[in-house]
């Protein structure tokens, strides 16, 4: 029923300006809507919406919230990283020099946080 309709991500953000300045401002989405409940962000030209929601209080979740699947996973992020994004690392993941692992499947992901905590990945099948 819902496979064919247009998907929403939420994320969470207990600081909206914060949020605001990086997930316009360092990667690069469009903001929609900016009000006392959530920050709306266009995050692909197929009509995928991100909502930041404020919030008073959370704590993120240890595990992948939001990712993006690029075409250029060094050069992404490359150009993050001289954006000021630290890249994680994962003990007992082989990551290489940038931080980029490459999963069984040959799929290679990198992981990094927004202000608030939250893990957010790139990956390139």
């Amino acid at each position: 029923m819902l496979g064919r309709e247009t998907i929403m991500t939420f994320v969470a953000t207990l600081d909206g300006a914060r949020a605001r300045a990086f997930y316009e401002g360092v990667l690069g989405l469009e903001v929609t809507s900016d009000d006392d409940f959530a920050l709306a962000l266009a995050v692909d030209g197929a009509g995928t919406m991100l909502r930041i929601q404020k919030v008073a209080s959370f704590r993120p979740h240890p595990f992948t919230a939001l990712g993006w699947q690029v075409k250029d996973i060094e050069g992404t992020v490359n150009e993050l990283g001289r954006r000021g994004v630290a890249f994680q690392r994962f003990e007992g993941l082989e990551q290489d020099d940038a931080g980029i692992w490459t999963a069984p499947s040959g799929t290679r992901v990198a992981w990094f946080k927004d202000p608030d905590g939250n893990v957010l990945s790139l990956s390139q099948s």
